[in-house]
């Protein structure tokens, strides 16, 4: 599922009082950050993501690496925070079909 410009702006309102549940340390994308990250998708849908001081270029292959791992959805990407997507078998978001 690609999302269009108009459900990642839906789903940046939503965001945007949301706290980061994964945070992402000195050691990088480990396989407990990603098992965290999963376990906080099923359970939210829709998560904050807070990475390390790195260069931007940094930040992005860790956002894409994070996506295609997840099978998610990048929604944001400001400073050291990331917003992530990724819809349920139940959802509990109901991001509209525009």
């Amino acid at each position: 599922m690609t999302l269009t410009g108009k459900q990642k702006n839906y789903l940046r309102g939503i965001a945007h009082n949301l706290n980061p549940v994964v945070m992402i340390g000195g050691k990088g994308l480990t396989d407990a950050v990603m098992n965290e990250i999963e376990l906080a998708l099923d359970q939210h849908e829709l998560i904050k993501i807070k990475f390390p001081s790195n260069e931007k270029a940094e930040k992005v292959a860790l956002l894409a690496q994070i996506t295609s791992a997840s099978s998610s959805e990048p929604v944001q990407l400001i400073g050291r925070v990331g917003v992530v997507y990724r819809a349920n078998n139940e959802p509990k978001i109901v991001v509209p079909s525009i």
